[in-house]
C-alpha cells in the first residue's frame, strides 16, 4: 500500500489554445491526485483569470473535475497573479478551499510554509508595485463591477506586457551570471521562513524547479520549487519519509 502522501502544483497556466495542458492535468487529478490525502494549488492554475463570471466551457471542465476530485480529498488553493480575482463563487464549483497568502500547514509532523512565490520576487521593483496595487479589496471590487468584455480586452493587453517585461529582463541578463532579476531574491528567503518559524518551504511562480538550501539562523532549512506546465506535468509529493519532485512529458503525462 502508498504511504500516505500530499501533493503540491502550481503554475499550470490552463488556457484554451493549450489543450494538451489540460488535458494533463484531467489525468493527474484521475491517477495522481486521488490517491492522496490532499492536493493544495499553490497559484496560476490558469493562464489568466477575468472573473468567476467568464463563460470560457474550460472553467466548467476544470471545476467538475475538481469537485469529482473534491469527493475523495480535500482541495486547496492559493491565489496566484493570473488569478488573484478567482472568488468564493469558483472556488465553490470547484470543490477548492481558498487559503490566504501564506499558510503554514503541518506536513506529517513538518511545518511547512505555501505560498504563491511571486512575493519573494522584490528585486523586481516594477512588478512588486503593481502586485501591491492589484492586492487593494477595493481595487478589485471595482475591476470585477466593469464589463466582462472590457476584462477580457484589459486582460489580454497584461499578457502582452507580461510577455514583453519577461522578455526584457532576460535580454537583459543574459550572459550574466548573476541570477535573473525575476528569480527569488535570495535574502527574502530565510526572512520570511524565520517569520513564519518553519524550515520547510514550498512556492511556484519562478518556473525554475529545484530543491534549495537554505540557512535559517543557523538551522537547515530547505525550498522547493514547483515547476510548471508547459512542456511536462510537474508535482511534489511530500510523505512522511520523502519529499520528492516529479515530472512527465505532457505527451506522457
Amino acid at each position: 500500500m502508498s504511504e500516505p502522501h500530499t501533493l503540491f502544483i502550481a503554475d499550470l497556466h490552463l488556457a484554451a489554445d493549450r489543450p494538451d495542458i489540460t488535458a494533463a492535468f484531467l489525468r493527474f487529478l484521475r491517477q495522481q491526485a486521488i490517491k492522496a490525502d490532499a492536493l493544495y494549488i499553490l497559484g496560476d492554475l490558469f493562464e489568466v483569470w477575468i472573473g468567476d463570471d467568464n463563460p470560457e466551457p474550460l472553467l466548467d471542465t476544470v471545476a467538475s473535475a475538481l469537485s469529482e476530485l473534491k469527493q475523495h480529498i480535500p482541495v486547496y488553493f492559493i491565489h496566484g497573479n493570473r488569478d488573484f480575482i478567482l472568488r468564493q463563487g469558483y472556488a465553490k464549483r470547484a470543490g477548492m478551499q481558498l487559503l490566504p497568502q501564506q499558510q503554514v500547514v503541518d506536513l506529517y509532523g513538518t511545518p511547512t510554509l505555501i505560498m504563491h512565490g511571486d512575493s519573494l520576487c522584490t528585486l523586481d521593483i516594477a512588478y512588486q508595485k503593481f502586485r501591491k496595487w492589484w492586492n487593494q479589496p477595493w481595487w478589485q471590487w471595482l475591476l470585477l463591477k466593469t464589463p466582462l468584455a472590457y476584462r477580457q480586452r484589459l486582460a489580454a493587453k497584461a499578457r502582452r506586457k507580461s510577455a514583453a517585461h519577461k522578455a526584457r529582463y532576460a535580454e537583459q541578463q543574459q550572459g550574466q551570471q548573476q541570477p535573473q532579476i525575476m528569480d527569488v531574491t535570495p535574502s527574502e528567503v530565510p526572512r520570511v521562513m524565520a517569520e513564519a518559524g518553519v524550515l520547510k518551504l514550498i512556492h511556484g511562480h519562478t518556473h525554475r524547479p529545484a530543491v534549495h538550501r537554505v540557512d535559517i539562523n543557523g538551522e537547515p532549512g530547505e525550498r522547493y520549487v514547483l515547476g510548471d506546465w508547459y512542456t511536462q506535468s510537474s508535482y511534489l509529493r511530500v510523505s512522511a519519509s520523502q519529499w520528492q519532485l516529479h515530472f512527465t512529458d505532457l505527451a506522457q503525462a
